[in-house]
């Protein structure tokens, strides 16, 4: 059975290795090499279909493959998606998640709440997320991401 406490490390795993990825930014062959490593450890794409739909897309609102997944969290002259300007390159300085609920099973967990960017002034952008997790060889692997801002209502005019 999958503990919460497995769930919460993983979690802690991704935030750091956002962080981790900002602040390569200025050595980009070192910062591409990374960010490759840490699709491979954070997220299934190796062993099965993956589900991600990133928080700042809006034409090409999912990423079905590593190189697409990549190209969001990094950019680059090599991007896959044209709208993508790097988003784990902000750079951010923490990321800490506020879980809502966690669904633990024997080889599927699912965590829904939100999660808080901290830019390098402090500041906090705050993002819904649902992250589904299955267990590959003693590890939580990503096959569901979908990330969004939080509601908000239009002004009447």
């Amino acid at each position: 059975m999958i503990t919460k406490e497995q769930v919460l490390e993983v979690q802690k795993k991704w935030g750091d290795g956002v962080v981790k990825i900002g602040s390569l930014k200025n050595n980009r062959a070192e910062c591409e090499t990374f960010t490759s490593n840490f699709i491979n450890e954070r997220y299934s794409y190796q062993n099965g279909p993956v589900v991600f739909k990133p928080t700042k897309c809006a034409i090409e609102q999912f990423r079905p493959t590593k190189a697409e997944a990549v190209s969001y969290f990094i950019a680059g002259d090599d991007r896959k998606c044209d709208e993508d300007k790097g988003f784990a390159l902000q750079p951010w300085t923490k990321v800490r998640f506020e879980n809502s609920g966690i669904i633990l099973e024997e080889k599927r967990a699912i965590a829904m709440g939100n999660y808080f960017f901290t830019d390098l002034d402090g500041n906090e952008a705050k993002v819904e997320y649902t992250f589904g997790y299955k267990l590959e060889e003693g590890e939580l692997k990503i096959d569901v991401h979908h990330s969004s801002f939080p509601y908000s209502l239009a002004p009447v005019s």
